[in-house]
């Protein structure tokens, strides 16, 4: 944070310059000194301005940012919220959270102990690191009370309060509260496993300045409290399947999906594919990560973890996704 306050102050301080310098031009007695002066003062003052406004938006939206203090919770940790945490950690987390591998990217398998850097290898490591944490354990979430964990969830912010920049374009905030701590139940069994890598996200002044531009798309507040909808095979249950499912994480809100944005290339909208086919042929796409005219999903697509999704979950994720958005 201080470097980022630092590079804002001395922006800041050129902004001011660049202006001083902009009146000094337009007061000038020679027209082109007033002319080429001034429009290339004013525009740099332009610049400048805009890089201190959206930095310094940037710098408060991270490091300030607007968040209840952590829950007074304890999590019971019954097996019933282990088994569902064990499902939901197993979608919605693994995805980032496992082991990296060889290739630098992470395995999809256990243990959860993280340091992928997901900034780097998507191709934007110039906006800062976003190193996914380690989740047994071994890690420095073993430091945090379960009302911390549960408003690293709800409101993506860590210990310190920091926001939590790649998280928080995830639709993790709508998760039930029976659902977050299930989910911190089932962390608090996992073995604890070491990781020498530094995680959590250091955003640059860059980063900051796009992040405060709203280029990474919006970031959705997380309420008080949530509670899941009825649990069935209904369009209604089937969009809470896509939360968790991680669906609506790349697909867009609705589903419908993304364009592009500095986090990557746009996304497309499942929606249309998805309507030709019939149930079954849904769930066999699914399960196979093959489309009904023979062609393998695209290396994007998560479709191992979709896969691990119930029966009744893939039935109500369709019923989502073959009703109008």
């Amino acid at each position: 944070m201080l470097t980022n306050l630092i590079i804002w102050l001395v922006v800041l301080i050129l902004a001011v310059g660049a202006g001083w310098l902009t009146w000094r031009a337009v007061r000038a007695q020679r027209m082109w000194v007033k002319i080429a002066g001034g429009l290339g003062a004013g525009l740099l003052t332009i610049v400048l301005a805009a890089l201190t406004f959206f930095g310094g938006k940037g710098i408060a939206v991270t490091y300030f940012p607007s968040v209840p203090a952590p829950p007074a919770l304890t999590v019971a940790g019954t097996p019933e919220q282990i088994a569902r945490g064990d499902y939901l950690v197993n979608l919605s987390c693994i995805g980032c959270h496992s082991s990296v591998g060889a290739d630098g990217n992470p395995t999809e398998a256990h243990p959860l102990n993280g340091g992928w850097n997901i900034s780097q290898a998507e191709g934007f490591g110039f906006v800062g690191d976003m190193v996914a944490d380690n989740l047994t354990p071994g890690g420095k979430l073993a430091g945090y009370t379960d009302g911390e964990l549960f408003r690293v969830l709800r409101h993506r912010v860590d210990k310190e309060g920091d926001l939590l920049a790649f998280m928080s374009l995830l639709p993790t905030a709508q998760l039930s509260d029976d659902d977050v701590q299930s989910i911190i139940a089932y962390l608090r069994t996992l073995p604890p496993v070491e990781q020498t890598a530094v995680t959590g996200d250091k955003l640059s002044f860059v980063g900051a300045i796009m992040f405060g531009a709203g280029m990474f798309g919006a970031s959705e507040k997380g309420a008080e409290s949530v509670v899941a909808p009825a649990q069935g095979v209904s369009a209604e249950y089937g969009k809470y399947v896509a939360t968790y499912g991680e669906c609506r994480g790349c697909h867009g809100s609705d589903a419908a999906g993304a364009p592009a944005s500095a986090m990557g290339p746009a996304v497309p909208n499942p929606r249309p594919l998805v309507g030709t086919l019939n149930l079954d042929q849904f769930k066999e796409m699914m399960r196979t990560g093959v489309m009904p005219d023979g062609v393998a999903f695209p290396d994007t697509m998560p479709w191992q973890i979709a896969s691990r999704l119930t029966e009744d979950d893939l039935a109500a994720l369709y019923a989502y996704l073959t009703t109008e958005p």
